[in-house]
């Protein structure tokens, strides 16, 4: 085996250099890894299992009736003859080689286990190559490797895995027929760009570092935005409160031109009634005063109601991007995590 790889190590190292004045490809696949994402093949998998969990009960079975056997005749050998004795043990030895037999049957090299393997594992293998074949001839790939094949991988960088590609492959040929055009073009699409982030781990990093900028500025206009409009609506308040004073001032001077222009009440006997005096000016000046809080409170009112309406918008504004940032770099540290784990 040892002479094997070193025959095939020196065969890829001299196409290599041939191949170097144009730059050549490499990939890898991880079977194993594959056929346990394959849907198909984890349930039929599970299937074989239930089938091999009732085999080995039946052969545990087997194994307790020649175990009864043997105690049987432990005790019961003082008081038998010896051609029974001898019958009985022909009897047990007889069991045992039909046990044995049914165990290799079963769980030998070429029994029935391996071989319902080989018949599970061969279709999803046909699909494989196929994968690798397209993804190798669409992306220019001179060799693409299988990580868990007697091929010995001393290193493997985790840019060159191709695995999760040939899963996607496999994934949406099953679903080909269930997707319209629009969505296939959009999976396809959405693919290329994971493949681009999963061979460029640096260039996602200066993607999220350039997405973290981006918020902070849009943060920044927010806050400046929301600042200006609370200074835009104080003005307003300002600008509101001079002209209910003007009203209120106003209606004040009419107040005091009625006052002066009422004629004389008349007594019963017909002489004149004189009304008691009064100030014109204090009235008004209480009138005006009067106004002045009425539109201060008002003014006051409305002012912490935008003011309240104002924190809890940029609250809701600062949540929200709180809570979508997280998610993005929950995000990356899933991924990160999923190809540390992989390497």
């Amino acid at each position: 085996m040892r002479k094997y790889f070193l025959l095939a190590l020196v065969t890829f190292v001299s196409i290599a250099s041939n191949a170097q004045g144009r730059g050549i490809r490499i990939g890898y696949i991880d079977m194993e890894y594959i056929l346990e994402k394959a849907p198909e093949y984890a349930e039929a998998k599970n299937q074989l299992e239930l089938k091999a969990q009732g085999w080995k009960q039946e052969i545990e079975a087997k194994k307790n009736e020649v175990n009864k056997l043997k105690e049987s005749l432990k005790t019961e050998k003082v008081l038998l003859t010896k051609e029974l004795i001898a019958e009985r043990e022909e009897e047990i030895k007889f069991l045992e080689t039909e046990m044995l037999d049914y165990q290799q049957k079963r769980f030998g090299p070429q029994g029935d286990l391996m071989t319902q393997k080989t018949m599970l594992v061969k279709p999803i293998q046909d699909q494989v190559f196929n994968a690798v074949q397209d993804i190798a001839e669409a992306k220019k790939y001179d060799f693409v490797f299988d990580k868990s094949s007697d091929l010995t991988m001393l290193f493997a960088a985790q840019r060159f895995d191709i695995s999760d590609q040939v899963l996607r492959v496999l994934t949406r040929s099953q679903k080909k027929e269930q997707l319209s055009k629009k969505q296939q073009k959009e999976l396809e699409a959405q693919e290329r760009k994971e493949d681009m982030d999963n061979a460029n781990p640096d260039q996602v990093e200066r993607q999220r570092k350039i997405d973290e900028r981006k918020a902070a500025r849009e943060k920044l206009i927010a806050d400046r935005k929301a600042e200006l409009e609370a200074r835009k609506l104080e003005q307003e308040e300002k600008r509101k409160l001079l002209l209910e004073e003007r009203k209120a001032k106003q209606g004040g001077n009419k107040t005091e031109n009625k006052a002066t222009d009422k004629p004389a009440e008349k007594a019963a006997d017909g002489t004149a009634v004189t009304a008691p005096a009064s100030d014109p000016k204090a009235d008004l000046k209480a009138a005006q005063q009067e106004a002045r809080e009425k539109a201060a409170q008002e003014r006051q009112q409305k002012i912490e109601e935008r003011k309240k309406a104002l924190e809890e918008r940029k609250q809701k504004i600062l949540e929200e991007r709180e809570k979508a940032k997280k998610e993005r770099e929950e995000k990356l540290k899933n991924k990160t995590t999923e190809n540390k784990s992989e390497n």
